[in-house]
């Protein structure tokens, strides 16, 4: 799951009598609601997608690695180039791009195909949604911009539940014979009228003295994760190969050469990629990890769920959304419940406790999955997800907020954008360690009998490490502020505040 909140600017007031702001406002929402699906559909349609297309397990990785990584990677220069170039007119090449990428990835004859089409859907992502909340500031007065943000929390939390369910029904459904396609299909009508509608109803805005792009800055992030995401997909596909260990290494070597051109070109023009200052502040420094470390658990986890119950259990791509709902529903009642009334009376502990309750909710689950393996039940499982989903719920809604509550105010926009960036930064990361933690433990080659207790293993093996990510999660807390509520107010005024270098927006007619 993630925010879009990387708009970062003061916009003049819109005229309050102007009816086109609540088309805008339900075609950017709609925009989001695609990419938030997006996510979590394809993940339940895995094993229908390797058993069809006989792709391998690393490419089974990458189709959902590749669109977290092309997300990732493109997000913060998506956020610049709306500043320059306008939102609305990069919001309907994304949305457009993203559309073609649906057909591509539906269309797609191979799984090598199928992974390049991802890869360009997520590129599209990373162009369509920094634009949506900076659309929501150009087009809303002040005064109704909190109705429209709880509009938004509305359609993150419908997007958590609906996935895995829409994902399953047009999965089992094989309409027209098309199997597992119609996932990617059905954001082929959808696209194509928002860009319809976009093009008449949203209103242009830019900022006239935007940050410049820093096109190495983005190729230097890209081939970092490349180089170490890689060879950990394929490495045990290769009997991991000496060349595997030097790119991750030189991963590092990459990483490194990074933070020095950002210094170099922070001192020159004042226009980084990333603020490298911001690392400075604890609070941010320590809830970047939390980010990063949480999308390293949540990529591990979900990916290798979803494995085991389908190919493992062998259950219907229905059975396995169906008993993902209890998660979602708890992820949301948690959600909001530890941002209007935990955090503002415990603060940091309502996250610290979150991440104690999520690893107690994948202890029980991997407990409940020995005792019972093969036979186990739907019902059986309600228990730990509930837990799991309490505890993610209690750390996902307020972790921003407490990420951004001691960063300066001119640096608000680079530091929402850089939060994006390092979640799906760690989620592609996860996803490329399910083959070390997940398919490291099961053999190559296994008789048709032997494919379920393998899996339940892996599953089991894999629950360990992310139990182990959330203890870290757990220290790495200590060093958010104690009481993130009380800058809730000024997190707020920030998302909206000027990032250094800018002038006010203007709307353009």
């Amino acid at each position: 799951m993630h925010s879009t909140d990387i708009a970062h600017a003061r916009t003049p007031e819109p005229a309050p009598g102007d009816r086109r702001r609540w088309f805008a406002l339900a075609i950017v929402m709609t925009a989001a609601f695609m990419d938030l699906v997006d996510v979590t559909i394809v993940n339940i349609a895995v094993p229908s997608i390797q058993r069809d297309e006989g792709a391998t397990f690393s490419q089974i990785q990458w189709i959902t690695a590749g669109y977290a990584l092309a997300f990732a990677a493109g997000l913060v220069t998506g956020g610049r180039l709306g500043d320059i170039h306008g939102r609305k007119r990069v919001f309907l090449v994304g949305i457009g791009g993203f559309t073609v990428a649906s057909a591509l990835c539906g269309l797609a004859v191979n799984p090598e195909m199928l992974v390049a089409s991802r890869i360009l859907q997520g590129a599209m992502a990373a162009l369509m949604v920094p634009q949506v909340l900076s659309i929501v500031h150009a087009t809303f007065p002040a005064h109704e911009r909190g109705k429209v943000f709880g509009l938004f929390g509305a359609i993150v939390g419908l997007g958590a539940v609906s996935g895995p369910l829409l994902g399953a029904l047009l999965t089992e459904g094989n309409l027209f014979g098309l199997e597992w396609r119609p996932i990617f299909l059905i954001n082929l009508p959808v696209g194509v009228a928002a860009l319809v509608l976009g093009s008449r109803f949203i209103t242009e805005s830019k900022a006239p003295r935007a940050l410049k792009l820093d096109l190495p800055g983005v190729a230097l992030v890209t081939l970092a994760l490349l180089m170490l995401l890689y060879p950990l997909t394929r490495g045990r596909e290769l009997g991991w190969p000496v060349w595997g260990y030097v790119s991750m290494a030189g991963a590092l070597v990459v990483f490194a050469a990074l933070v020095a051109y950002e210094r170099a070109k922070g001192a020159r023009d004042g226009s980084p990629l990333i603020e490298l200052s911001l690392f400075r502040v604890k609070s941010f420094a320590a809830g970047i990890a939390v980010q990063t470390v949480f999308g390293v658990g949540l990529g591990v986890f979900f990916l290798v769920w979803t494995l085991y119950m389908q190919i493992g259990l062998g259950w219907s791509a229905l059975r396995a959304g169906l008993t993902g709902v209890p998660f979602s529903v708890a992820v949301s009642v948690a959600a909001g419940m530890s941002v209007q009334q935990l955090v503002p009376r415990f603060g940091r502990k309502v996250l610290q406790a979150g991440a104690l309750v999520m690893a107690a909710g994948v202890l029980i689950y991997l407990a409940e999955a020995e005792r019972y393996g093969l036979g186990i039940t739907s019902w059986q499982m309600a228990l730990p997800l509930v837990v799991m989903g309490a505890g993610m719920g209690l750390i996902v809604a307020p972790l921003t907020d407490a990420v951004l509550s001691e960063v300066p105010r001119e640096h608000a926009g680079s530091a929402s954008g850089l939060i994006n960036t390092v979640q799906q930064m760690g989620h592609a990361l996860g996803l490329g360690l399910v083959s070390v933690v997940f398919f490291g433990v099961i053999d190559e080659r296994l008789a048709p009998a032997e494919v379920g207790p393998a899996f339940v293993d892996g599953f089991t093996h894999a629950l360990g490490w992310v139990a182990a990510v959330l203890g870290a999660i757990f220290l790495l807390m200590f060093a958010l502020p104690k009481r993130p509520a009380q800058h809730v107010e000024g997190a707020a005024d920030a998302e909206v505040a000027p990032v250094a270098g800018e002038k006010e927006p203007e709307l353009v007619p």
